[in-house]
């Protein structure tokens, strides 16, 4: 495994940490459980981006630990995350988690794929 990063490679806003907790706790997810974070092909804009619960890291995984959660990032979606922020977004436009992607030079919509 790859060590654990404390950088801005990726960062997570206080809004996103809160609701990542938030919902770590209502689902009883164990403590050395963390958020996959990744990216995969597809979506109207060529890449999408992947969230999901899982219980550790694998062994070639980056692991980021700000504000109480730990995310598991993959090198391949690593190099396209590099410099995003997770946000959450609870306004009138929407519900739900955001990337703001320096590296995305188009995105489609919904905000859940992009192009680089």
């Amino acid at each position: 495994m790859n060590d654990t990063l404390t950088s801005s490679e990726i960062t997570i806003s206080d809004k996103a940490a809160a609701q990542i907790l938030k919902i770590m706790q209502e689902n009883s997810i164990s403590e050395g459980s963390g958020l996959r974070v990744g990216v995969k092909g597809g979506g109207c804009s060529g890449l999408s981006y992947t969230m999901n619960f899982d219980n550790g890291p694998k062994e070639v995984d980056t692991v980021i630990e700000q504000k109480g959660v730990r995310l598991f990032v993959d090198p391949k979606s690593l190099f396209y995350l590099m410099g995003t922020e997770l946000d959450f977004s609870d306004g009138l436009n929407g519900k739900g988690f955001t990337f703001d992607n320096p590296n995305a030079s188009k995105t489609c919509g919904c905000g859940q794929s992009f192009g680089v």
